[in-house]
């Protein structure tokens, strides 16, 4: 999408640029007021763009400047922030040949000391002023949570990676602003403000919190919430996970949220199970926190609870039944029991895989106990042996895996909603979080893309591998 205007790229002398525009319009950056409703004034945005990520001037000067870049952005439709955007991402971007010119003189440097001067040209030379003008967004109270928010809907409005340049440099802003050396990790419960728990309620993205009576028996004695902070966003959850204390592996994600279960003394729970970690924050897609924020938890509810001697999810498999159903449209797919029962009834296989699913009807439990069997197997093939660029396809095994888990148990109809038979025919996943194998799990994850299994789950594997006549490489690592 072209921009309103048609500005001067920043790296063509940005100083007489300001100049030249300080000729035309005088004074209007110190003059002109936003009027909310005007029209936008793209003239001015363009000045008060560049003399911004020329970062002349004094602190004030650029908090006032970014102040009112931001109020343009405010009162913009959805249409022209688009607009905004592009203008940012086209007429402010790294040039080009100063790049060139930092890493040719950084190759013709004669020794160290000169070289150590052209590494620090280079670096300058790659930074846009794009993220010039972004980075000073923190000059202002809410500013990061603008960012945040503004990213999020770049997320949204982009198309085909138009807008690639500065989701790039907001992504590398946000990885430094939001190391977990800045976050601050908090415990969220029934006392906690109404609008954190409302805000707990709109961001839960894995199982949906249908009341607040379902909202309260999820911060119970015998449950825990854990969220990460920021200080520049203080009363906005980043991440949040939360865990269930039990006694023994959960199987069944219904049976851990039943609000009319007894409540159980956390003190004798042996297990602690992450059921849901959720994303707050859109516009931070692709920032890692899952990884520490789940370090930090097992921590605390070890130091809370010395009795906890199992960490494990009850994990669910989104892109299972998807994966299956192309499967399936390929031939000899089935096992022959299965095929001769599901072709001669039904045309629509997954339907009735799912229809067979919901039967109570005594005369199917064999064929049942088949279809559990040759599920279980597949979704341990899928989560082991489906990967893109050396990783597991399914976003939630890769999220544990990278984070050092290990696969343990596969769930028969351990969610058996309509969502979770059309999600994944009802399968959940156990992945193990062990404290003294976490680093090593992750390190050999990182070096080798080797994925620890239990050895019933390799057993699975392999059983759908020789249906497909091949063998592979999973490692199997029994769980104790």
């Amino acid at each position: 999408m072209n921009s309103a205007i048609k500005l001067p790229s920043m790296h063509r002398k940005s100083r007489s640029i300001l100049q030249l525009f300080k000729q035309l319009v005088g004074k209007r950056i110190t003059n002109a007021s936003c009027d909310p409703l005007g029209p936008p004034d793209w003239e001015l945005l363009g000045l008060l763009l560049h003399e911004t990520a020329s970062e002349n001037g004094s602190e004030a000067k650029s908090r006032a400047n970014v102040g009112r870049i931001l109020d343009f952005y405010r009162r913009c439709s959805v249409e022209d922030r688009k607009r905004f955007m592009s203008l940012l991402n086209e007429s402010f971007d790294v040039d080009e040949k100063g790049v060139r010119k930092s890493i040719d003189a950084y190759l013709n440097s004669s020794d160290s000391r000169s070289r150590s001067a052209t590494v620090g040209s280079l670096l300058k030379s790659l930074e846009s002023p794009r993220c010039r003008i972004l980075r000073q967004f923190n000059l202002l109270p809410q500013g990061v949570q603008e960012l945040v928010d503004m990213r999020a809907e770049l997320l949204r409005v982009q198309e085909n990676g138009d807008l690639a340049g500065m989701d790039q440099d907001m992504l590398r802003l946000f990885t430094g602003w939001f190391d977990s050396g800045f976050l601050e990790l908090k415990s969220i419960g029934w006392n906690s403000p109404a609008s954190l728990l409302e805000k707990l309620i709109r961001y839960e993205a894995v199982h949906e919190i249908t009341s607040w009576g379902d909202l309260r028996n999820r911060v119970d004695s015998d449950r825990r919430c854990y969220a990460f902070f920021h200080a520049r966003m203080p009363d906005e959850p980043l991440i949040f996970v939360e865990v269930a204390l039990v006694r023994g592996i959960a199987e069944n994600v219904q049976a851990l949220l039943d609000e009319n279960s007894p409540t159980l003394d956390p003190h004798l729970a042996d297990t602690a199970i992450f059921y849901s970690i959720s994303n707050a924050q859109d516009g931070l897609r692709g920032v890692s926190m899952g990884e520490f924020l789940i370090k930090r938890v097992v921590e605390q509810l070890l130091h809370e609870f010395s009795n906890l001697k199992t960490f494990s999810t009850l994990s669910p498999v989104p892109g299972f039944s998807r994966w299956l159903n192309r499967v399936l449209e390929l031939p000899d797919q089935l096992p022959n029991n299965l095929r001769e029962f599901f072709l001669n009834n039904k045309a629509d296989i997954p339907a009735a895989i799912r229809d067979q699913l919901g039967s109570t009807a005594s005369n199917t439990a064999a064929l049942t106990s088949q279809l559990k069997d040759w599920l279980k197997s597949e979704v341990s093939y899928f989560l082991t042996k489906e990967k893109k660029n050396g990783a597991p396809v399914d976003p939630v095994a890769k999220f544990h895996f990278s984070n050092g888990a290990s696969l343990g148990q596969i769930n028969w109809l351990a969610d058996n909603s309509k969502a979770g038979l059309r999600q994944s025919y009802g399968l959940m996943v156990n992945y193990f979080y062990k404290p003294d194998e976490i680093d090593l799990n992750c390190q050999v994850y990182a070096e080798s893309g080797e994925l620890p299994v239990s050895s019933e789950v390799g057993k699975l594997v392999t059983r759908a591998q020789s249906r497909r006549g091949g063998s592979g490489g999973t490692k199997n690592k029994t769980e104790k």
